[in-house]
């Protein structure tokens, strides 16, 4: 089984106390399969300018991600400049440069039509919907979003929400779409729209699902030193995705998994800058993260 990313390949520049770094790949799309690909194989469709380095799509490759429907255009690549600061919750921006991003339009080669396991991250949902309308009976599909569309797209982003199973949300743009402070009043509001799965992150204060049958809330996993938490959130839904497409079942048992491991995936991402950590984890690592978490929420 393999899963398909549509979101973006970005050139991201970040401050946090830890320091700073310029032109790191990042986007959506990316930290999404820096999560996916530890699980399954992953196929990214996105966009790039001319200028985006040749060593980020070396990287990629060598990372297992298939680009046979990147883009690559004549222009500039999608570029985000943030800074962190105190709690490092969230980020302030300080300049986005759309570039070839702002004519975006995704194409996806005729095999990787018939892929069943689809994730939307955040982009236009117009641009979500169109790549959604050219895939053959997807079997998961799980969509993402952000305040931005939520406050200029919010009928757009409503409407594809009736055609996804999973909907990841974190608890502002929870909070935003729904209408209610309270989360749980908020995710049962969000299920009423349509998507049958709702995951709202809280960030350094965990997840939590709801569904019709169960709800089921995680803390995060005690990191003790946060170096970047620039794309945690693709990185969880990676992890997340990536293992309910390797396991190909959607029941209580492993939604549960799934959001451990994406939490975990999560975990060691925020401990480099960009994909400095993500991309050098391995199976121990991983493994013997999650016997840890287990031990220490268990009671």
């Amino acid at each position: 089984m393999s899963i398909i990313v549509l979101g973006t390949a970005a050139l991201d520049t970040v401050k946090t106390p830890a320091g700073k770094r310029r032109e790191m790949l990042g986007g959506s799309a990316v930290h999404f399969s820096m999560g996916a690909s530890f699980f399954t194989q992953v196929n990214l469709v996105a966009i790039v300018g001319r200028d985006f380095p040749k060593k980020h799509i070396g990287f990629l490759i060598k990372k297992g991600i298939n680009l046979t429907s990147l883009i690559v255009e004549h222009g500039k690549t999608f570029r985000w400049e943030g800074e962190y600061r105190g709690d490092l919750n969230s980020a302030l921006t300080l300049s986005t440069e759309l570039g070839v991003l702002s004519a975006f339009r995704p194409k996806v080669a005729e095999h990787q039509r018939h892929i069943e396991n689809i994730f939307l991250a955040n982009v236009d949902p117009d641009i979500q919907r169109h790549l959604l309308s050219m895939m053959h009976k997807p079997r998961l599909v799980g969509l993402d979003s952000m305040n931005y569309w939520i406050d200029h797209k919010r009928k757009s982003l409503m409407r594809l929400m009736k055609d996804v199973h999973i909907f990841v949300a974190n608890d502002a743009e929870a909070r935003s779409l729904s209408g209610e402070t309270n989360l749980i009043k908020a995710a049962k509001a969000l299920r009423k729209i349509g998507a049958p799965i709702i995951v709202v992150k809280k960030g350094e204060h965990g997840v939590l699902v709801y569904c019709d049958d169960f709800i089921f809330c995680l803390p995060a996993y005690p990191v003790e030193r946060i170096v970047d938490p620039t794309g945690a959130g693709d990185t969880f839904a990676g992890g997340f995705m990536g293992y309910l497409t390797l396991v190909k079942k959607i029941n209580d048992s492993s939604i549960r998994k799934a959001i451990s491991y994406g939490t975990i995936m999560a975990s060691f991402n925020v401990e480099g800058f960009g994909v400095e950590r993500t991309s050098k984890i391995t199976k121990r690592e991983v493994d013997e993260r999650l016997r840890y978490f287990k031990k220490i929420t268990m009671f």
